[in-house]
């Protein structure tokens, strides 16, 4: 954005000829009411304040690990808040009209604001924000709905600094009304939203402070480390905050920033775990067989994580559930129905989560929880076989499908018999009274149907709808109906076609050749003469006998 202003600001200079001088000086101009003929001269100054905010906002990005940058951008700003002025100066002039004169004073008290924030000088910012947010609110009220909504999304991204700086001042209740405020933002992405967990994770950074210690099942651990204390803090919230979720979109979207903090706090004290601490923290403690507080803070973090990982996946099996029942529909409007092995799949990782639960050190030895777990396991496993031996129905396997729904009547009766003393730890599962009624409608329905089944296979096994398998070409006098004939994979002739056998060429041995005597052929063949001295020296002089 800053390049688009610097080339923005280029073009207007050269489309005015407001140029700086040459290449070789610089000669400084100003904006004066005199030569305000043209509206374009004002978005020079609009352009030099935006891009010297940019530029701010760029630095505080970087700020994050270069701290020295810091001083940089609060240099940007207030060059912003120098051409803000000049810019609601230019406006008091007679040929601006009300509209741009209010904007302007606006735009100017939104950079102050932002100015004083940096500096964290609460009240004067907050007082900057509130004349922003009150201009733009009398402009939403006085014009047409299409530019009201463009001030009120400027009024929403105001508030939540206004409510920071509130709480900062010591207005306690602020910090609720920023959960509320990112709750009513759908829990969407853009600037709003980053802005409102920045500004939840300062206040809750100041409250941390006073934080040192947690107790999870009976222990008290200290807790040491600023990135777990402000998530312990925000995690009520956060729960609160998904149980209050109009929508599953704005519920997911705020399981996977829990996990996503979770991660985060785990990996602090991953990190804080020396290695040569490792071999002491699985040892006995004064004899009592309790791990150390580090890790023991560590396993009540990954309890969490796996705790909201069962909770998010378990909201997607309702709502894949309530689709279930709606299957009807959505195949008449021709979109991807779900099916019961998506379900089951839900169920496997949850299954797996409470496996690593049971694993957890330091809690190997806590008969309450390991029951606790195992209930759960069975209320879980009770639903998986359910969907198994729905799938297994849609492909007509009635036997399986049968056996599935018993063992689903084995689990559920053992939740109930083992569930006495932990009503209040299942009261969040799903009920199994629920699954045991459903699963005997479904019994009986089973049954119907495998009956109507066995039928329909009697009647359709009629000659004139038995197919044996032969290629069109080879049953022209033979009548079935064959309703492959009309699809796409119709079986006219056998291709490749199949081997036939052929004569093969014959092959000539000539036995008789080892048993034929052949005549003498001596007298036939001419003697060659004996050669001596006389031959030799005929030889030499061309005679010949």
């Amino acid at each position: 954005f800053r390049g688009y202003c610097s080339r923005r600001l280029r073009r207007l200079r050269k489309t005015l000829n407001f140029k700086m001088g040459n290449r070789h000086k610089f000669t400084g101009k100003k904006v004066t009411e005199e030569i305000l003929s043209d509206n374009r001269y004002l978005l020079l100054i609009l352009m030099d304040a935006e891009r010297a905010w940019s530029y701010a906002m760029q630095l505080k990005q970087e700020a994050n690990t270069e701290p020295r940058k810091r001083f940089h951008l609060l240099s940007r700003l207030r060059k912003a808040v120098k051409h803000a002025e000049e810019l609601e100066r230019l406006c008091e002039s007679n040929r601006v009209d009300a509209k741009t004169k209010l904007e302007a004073q606006a735009y100017m008290a939104y950079l102050t604001g932002m100015l004083h924030f940096e500096h964290q000088e609460w009240k004067a910012a907050m007082e900057a924000f509130n004349k922003c947010k009150t201009i733009y609110e009398k402009l939403a009220n006085a014009f047409t709905e299409e530019q009201a909504v463009l001030y009120n999304q400027r009024v929403e991204e105001i508030s939540p600094n206004i409510r920071y700086c509130a709480y900062n001042i010591g207005d306690q209740s602020a910090m609720n009304e920023l959960m509320q405020m990112r709750l009513r933002s759908g829990g969407t992405e853009g600037l709003l939203a980053e802005k409102l967990e920045a500004l939840i994770t300062q206040t809750r950074a100041k409250q941390a402070a006073t934080m040192s210690e947690v107790e999870w099942r009976g222990r008290t651990v200290p807790v040491k480390i600023d990135k777990v204390r402000i998530f312990l803090l925000g995690l009520a919230d956060n729960e609160a905050a998904i149980v209050q979720a109009e929508n599953e979109e704005t519920k997911e979207r705020l399981f996977e920033s829990l996990l996503s903090e979770c991660r985060d706090a785990i990996q602090a004290v991953r990190e804080d775990l020396k290695p040569d601490q490792k071999q002491r923290e699985h040892s006995l403690e004064n004899d009592s067989g309790k791990v150390s507080n580090i890790q023991y803070l560590h396993s009540y973090l990954t309890y969490i994580k796996l705790s909201t990982a069962i909770k998010r996946n378990e909201s997607m099996a309702k709502s894949l559930q309530k689709a279930l029942l709606q299957q009807q529909r959505s195949e008449e409007d021709g979109k991807r129905t779900p099916r019961p092995q998506d379900l089951i799949r839900l169920y496997d990782i949850i299954l797996q989560n409470l496996v690593e639960l049971t694993q957890l050190p330091g809690l190997e030895e806590d008969k309450n929880f390991q029951k606790e777990i195992g209930l759960k396991t069975l209320v879980y496993k009770a639903y998986r076989c359910f969907f198994i031996a729905q799938s297994y129905v849609l492909v007509k396997k009635w036997s399986e499908a049968l056996v599935l729904y018993e063992r689903v009547l084995k689990y559920a009766r053992e939740v109930q018999s083992g569930a006495g003393a932990y009503t209040n730890s299942l009261k969040e599962l799903p009920d199994v009274q629920d699954l045991i009624t459903q699963v005997n409608a479904e019994k009986y329905s089973l049954q119907a149907a495998a009956i109507l089944d066995a039928n329909d296979t009697h009647e359709t096994e009629s000659p004139s709808q038995v197919k044996d398998g032969k290629p069109l070409s080879e049953r022209f006098e033979t009548f079935c109906l064959d309703p492959s004939l009309v699809s796409k994979q119709v079986s006219l002739v056998h291709f490749p076609p199949g081997f036939q056998p052929i004569p093969c060429k014959p092959l000539f041995f000539d036995l008789a050749l080892n048993h034929v005597a052949f005549p003498p052929l001596e007298d036939k063949v001419e003697q060659k003469a004996k050669s001596g001295l006389t031959g030799y020296i005929k030889g030499i002089f061309g005679f010949k006998s």
